[in-house]
C-alpha cells in the first residue's frame, strides 16, 4: 500500500542553468571533474580534509537540466554502466531511456569525502560537510543551481542538508530510504560495526575488519524475511562450521575488503549517526519514499520528516523483502516513481 500526500505546484526543472564545458563530444558528456579544494576549507569539526580534490563525474545530455544523483557511503561517481568501470552503482535507475534519462538530463554524482587513501585518519565529517563540498563542485562547473538533487540512504541525508544550507539552489528535492536524523537502533548496529573495525585495525588485519564489519551491515540491509526465503535451515556439520546464511555473509564481505579503509567506513559511518537536520527550514518541493521494511530508516522516521516539511510534494510508502536496499532491488518500482517525480523534465 502506498500513501500519497497532496501534490503541490513544481517549477518546471527545465528551467536549470545550463553550463557547457570543454571535452564535451557532441550532445552528451561523461567524465570526471575534479575540484581543487580551497586550502582554508575546513570541516564543521575543525579538521582539514586529507585530500587535495574532490572527486565527481558528469553523464548525459550537455545542455541537459542538471540533476544530482547520490547513494550510500558504498556509492560513488560512477553511477550508471561504463566501459571502464563496469556496471555503476544505480544503472537501473540511471541510464539512457532510463527514469533518470542520460539522453534528456546532466547527471552529476560525486565521491564522498574522505577519499580512502592508505594510512589516513578517521575524520569526524557531517552531511553538511558534504553539501558544502558538492556546493564547492558546483561552483566548480559553473551551475548556480540544480534541477533536482535525487538522494538514497546516505545520499539523501545530503540532500536533506544541501536543501537545509542552499535552499536557492535547488529546484526539487527526491530522498529515498532517510529522514532528517538517524535512528537510535541503527546507530547501535553501526556502533558495533565501528567497533569491529577498530579491533581488526589495532591487531594489524584491517582488511579483515572491513570484512567482517560489512557481513554485520549485510545483516542490517536486509529483511528476516528475504533470509528466510533464501536460505534453508540446513545445519552445518560441527560446531564453528559455516551455515549456508554464514557462506553468503562470508563471500559479500570478502568481496568488500579491499572496497574501502577502515578509516573512510569510521568517518562516514560516524557521519550517518551524526545527521541531524531542521526540515521547517527546507523550502524545495521534495518528493519522500519509504520502505516500510526498512529496519534502519524506519518508516515512523520519515513520516515526521513529512508531517515537518513545509512544501511537502509526495509521500509515497510500500512494502519490500529487501528491506533498506529495496531502492537497489525494487528497480521497477523505484523506475516508475522516480518518472513520476521527474516527469516534466524534457525540455
Amino acid at each position: 500500500m502506498a500513501f500519497d500526500a497532496e501534490n503541490t505546484t513544481l517549477e518546471p526543472l527545465c528551467r536549470a542553468p545550463e553550463t557547457r564545458r570543454s571535452g564535451a563530444v557532441g550532445s552528451e558528456q561523461t567524465g570526471d571533474v575534479l575540484v581543487p579544494l580551497p586550502a582554508d576549507f575546513r570541516l564543521a569539526s575543525g579538521q582539514r580534509l586529507g585530500q587535495p580534490v574532490i572527486s565527481a563525474r558528469l553523464h548525459g545530455r550537455i545542455d541537459g537540466p542538471l540533476i544530482v544523483v547520490a547513494g550510500g557511503i558504498s556509492s560513488g561517481r560512477f553511477v550508471h554502466r561504463t566501459e571502464t568501470n563496469g556496471l555503476g552503482w544505480w544503472s537501473g535507475a540511471v541510464s539512457d531511456g532510463g527514469p533518470i534519462d542520460l539522453k534528456t538530463c546532466r547527471v552529476l554524482a560525486f565521491d564522498f569525502a574522505p577519499d580512502a587513501a592508505p594510512g589516513a585518519e578517521p575524520v569526524t565529517i557531517t552531511t553538511q560537510d558534504q553539501a558544502r563540498l558538492l556546493a564547492l563542485v558546483l561552483d566548480h562547473i559553473g551551475a548556480g543551481r540544480v534541477a533536482a538533487f535525487v538522494g538514497c540512504s546516505y545520499g539523501g541525508m545530503v540532500g536533506l542538508a544541501f536543501a537545509e544550507q542552499f535552499p536557492e539552489r535547488l529546484g526539487r528535492l527526491i530522498v529515498v530510504s532517510a529522514a532528517h536524523r538517524a535512528h537510535p537502533q541503527a546507530t547501535a548496529w553501526r556502533g558495533i560495526q565501528r567497533r569491529i573495525l577498530q579491533f581488526a585495525a589495532s591487531v594489524g588485519r584491517p582488511e579483515d575488519g572491513v570484512a567482517l564489519a560489512r557481513e554485520l551491515a549485510m545483516t542490517t540491509y536486509r529483511t528476516p524475511e528475504e533470509f528466510a526465503e533464501r536460505f534453508d535451515d540446513a545445519i552445518a556439520p560441527s560446531a564453528g562450521d559455516a551455515y549456508p546464511v554464514c557462506g553468503y555473509l562470508t563471500s559479500r564481505g570478502e568481496a568488500y575488503r579491499t572496497h574501502t579503509t577502515p578509516a573512510r567506513w569510521l568517518s562516514l559511518s560516524d557521519s550517518i549517526d551524526r545527521h541531524r537536520v531542521t526540515p521547517e527550514p527546507i523550502t524545495a518541493p521534495t518528493f519522500l519514499i519509504g520502505f516500510t521494511s526498512d529496519r534502519l530508516v524506519p518508516i515512523d522516521d520519515i513520516r515526521e520528516l513529512a508531517a515537518r516539511l513545509p512544501n511537502l510534494w509526495r509521500l509515497v510508502e510500500a512494502p519490500s523483502l529487501y528491506g533498506h536496499d529495496a531502492f537497489l532491488k525494487e528497480d521497477a518500482f523505484v523506475g516508475d516513481i522516480l518518472k513520476d517525480a521527474l516527469k516534466d523534465i524534457e525540455q
